[in-house]
């Protein structure tokens, strides 16, 4: 397990997300590892009405998603990240949690480092949590980053 060669740090752009990607990078620079950012674009929700889609290119939306997370992950990396650790980063669509498990394995990551977010009441009840389901699903070990409430 130990030492780490690849981590994968999902982020969603929140401030516990940025608290995570230190953390991982700190870890990797610690273990000369590399560190992946990844961000995943989550389905566009469409609703048709009487007359069709009214227009809407689902597409061209998408794509302007991941070029917005591109810029967003380089703009982390820069900020979050020290400039001896090799980072790179990946957008994918779909999931979340799936995601993040489908990319870890494909990359052959060590470690996964997320946040939490303290999701509680309906929407966790709903949705789910993210990291918990990424620690149920991951075959490698997962590091949660707690977002202390203030």
């Amino acid at each position: 397990m130990l030492p780490f060669k690849k981590i994968l740090c999902p982020t969603d752009f929140s401030e516990p997300a940025c608290k995570a990607i230190k953390a991982a990078g700190e870890m990797a620079e610690k273990f000369s590892a590399e560190l992946i950012l990844l961000h995943v674009v989550g389905p566009v929700p469409v609703l048709e009405t009487p007359t069709g889609l009214a227009g809407f290119d689902i597409a061209a939306y998408q794509q302007e998603l991941s070029d917005s997370a591109k810029i967003s992950l380089k703009s982390r990396v820069e900020k979050h990240v020290a400039k001896s650790v090799n980072a790179r980063s990946i957008v994918v669509h779909g999931e979340a949690a799936h995601e993040i498990v489908r990319v870890a394995k494909e990359e052959g990551a060590d470690l996964i480092v997320l946040s939490t977010h303290g999701e509680a009441g309906w929407r966790h009840r709903i949705f789910g949590s993210v990291p918990g389901k990424v620690v149920r699903l991951a075959e490698c070990p997962v590091l949660l980053v707690h977002m202390a409430k203030v």
